[in-house]
């Protein structure tokens, strides 16, 4: 049975107290291991050890040399690709295919981007005439802003942990981690990696450990902690936003959505079918840029319907190593239960059910999954509940639309902000909903494309700041100004 240990000042320790909690596998509901719950004990001294390694040899180190061993630690993730692979399915259940060529291969491009970015980034620097007839000169110099706690969700585990280390350890900062209870193991193996490049101890640090009264709280209002970045549900971001309002902590904040996928009659067909069917139940719907609304313009209304329905159907669940395997679980029985819930709420409620509904046959072990069925409902008003909540599963409503007005109000009618899809060909109105959506992210035409040059984040309640390229930046580092009178 493995054994899922702290990582602390670059060693590998159990909790303090003996506490543990069992880490499943979805594919079966089999025990994968044993994690150590950390408490307070645990994020004293990984806050302790972020701190003294601020003061130790990372903090001195040039931006050289700190670039050179993220690209070191990338190298490693790549070297030991089969075991970060291996970590993720277990703990994820989603398919190989899937975890291979996106998970992985991103969590390590990520150490890479931000350390090439950091190195190349400019400042401001101005020259100004003084009162008394003078001359100075201001420029601006980037500082890090000390240790970050990294609150991490279980949906991509290694792709959105890496995102926030990446630049934070780009740009100086020491982290310590708290990843999800649901996913610790590639978090916890990346220390080993951080102990092969040589990175110094206490500049990464995991502590594992729930949320309330646990590893997440403690870490989250520890006064030593110089800033927090999460990605989640809102509702624990509004918590830890009020952890963080003590001492006044800069947070950045990655949070839930209702996303809105727009589809025009002049669209090309089979594309914007592709796209839709790869936003409503990738990763069985567990994607925060998953698209759970769908509007279609009403000339094609009943046939898209029809063509979802079939790519729906076709989507066979399995086991990760299964390349026919199109699906795989959800992340644990707990979240099976909220999302059937939604199921049952959907019926309740009049949905017509296109497809799905409920949970696939499954032989054996296989069983014991978290598996539920991709599902398509139509019929249903814009205030029903699966309309209206976040789900976080395979599924999604479809609707009709007339005309641009129309569509645009039903998309920006829901407190969240965080991406949408819209298929056109007509240039004019590509360009139109993108600048009336109201969303951090618009992709036209396509979706999950990802350059991780430009600024990503959610507007309204699905989040708070930017991450990507320089802009990251702006969360992991302060600028200070130095005004140089010289004449």
């Amino acid at each position: 049975m493995k054994q899922f240990l702290h990582f602390i000042g670059g060693a590998f320790v159990p909790s303090d107290s003996g506490k543990t909690f069992e880490n499943r596998n979805p594919i079966d509901n089999s025990l994968i291991g044993l994690v150590s719950e950390g408490g307070r004990t645990e994020v004293e001294a990984a806050v302790a050890a972020a701190r003294a390694a601020m003061k130790g040899p990372w903090g001195k180190m040039p931006v050289t040399r700190r670039a050179e061993l993220l690209h070191a630690v990338a190298d490693e993730i790549t070297r030991r690709f089969d075991d970060f692979l291996a970590a993720e399915v277990a703990d994820t259940g989603k398919p190989m295919s899937m975890a291979s060529h996106i998970d992985i291969p991103r969590g390590a491009a990520n150490f890479k981007m931000f350390a090439d970015v950091i190195k190349n980034v400019p400042t401001e620097t101005f020259e100004m005439a003084t009162p008394d007839g003078g001359e100075a000169l201001n420029y601006a110099i980037r500082k890090p802003r000390g240790v970050i706690a990294v609150v991490c969700p279980w949906n991509l585990p290694l792709l959105l942990m890496t995102w926030k280390v990446g630049p934070a350890l780009a740009c100086g900062n020491t982290v310590v981690v708290k990843p999800s209870e649901e996913t610790p193991a590639t978090a916890t193996l990346l220390g080993e990696v951080m102990n092969k490049v040589g990175i110094p101890k206490g500049v990464y640090n995991v502590v594992h450990g729930l949320g309330p009264d646990s590893a997440g709280e403690f870490l989250t209002s520890h006064r030593d902690v110089d800033a927090i970045t999460f990605t989640g549900e809102t509702r624990t971001g509004q918590a830890i936003m009020s952890a963080a309002s003590k001492g006044l902590r800069p947070v950045s904040f990655e949070l839930g959505g209702k996303n809105a996928g727009i589809v025009f009659a002049d669209a090309d067909f089979d594309a914007a079918i592709d796209g839709i069917a790869r936003s409503s139940f990738v990763n069985c719907g567990q994607v925060c840029l998953g698209t759970e609304r769908v509007y279609v313009e009403r000339p094609i209304f009943d046939k898209f319907v029809a063509a979802l329905k079939v790519r729906a159907e076709a989507m066979k669940p399995g086991v990760p190593s299964d390349k026919a395997t199109g699906i795989g679980p959800l992340i644990s029985q707990e979240h099976r239960s909220k999302v059937l819930s939604y199921y049952a709420k959907a019926k309740a409620e009049g949905a017509t059910i296109v497809t799905g509904g409920g949970v696939p046959d499954m032989a054996g072990e296989l069983a014991n999954g978290a598996w539920v069925q991709p599902t398509i409902w139509t019929g249903l008003p814009e205030t029903a509940s699966v309309v209206r909540e976040e789900i976080f599963g395979p599924c999604c409503h479809i609707a009709p639309f007339d005309s641009e007005d129309e569509v645009v109000a039903l998309a920006n009618d829901t407190p969240y902000g965080l991406c949408t899809t819209v298929w056109t060909q007509n240039l004019g109105r590509a360009h139109r909903m993108a600048g009336q959506i109201d969303v951090g992210l618009c992709w036209i035409n396509s979706w999950f494309l990802r350059d991780l040059r430009t600024p990503f984040g959610g507007s309204k309640q699905s989040g708070i700041g930017r991450e990507g390229g320089v802009h990251s930046l702006e969360f992991y580092t302060e600028l200070r100004n130095v005004c140089i009178k010289y004449a």
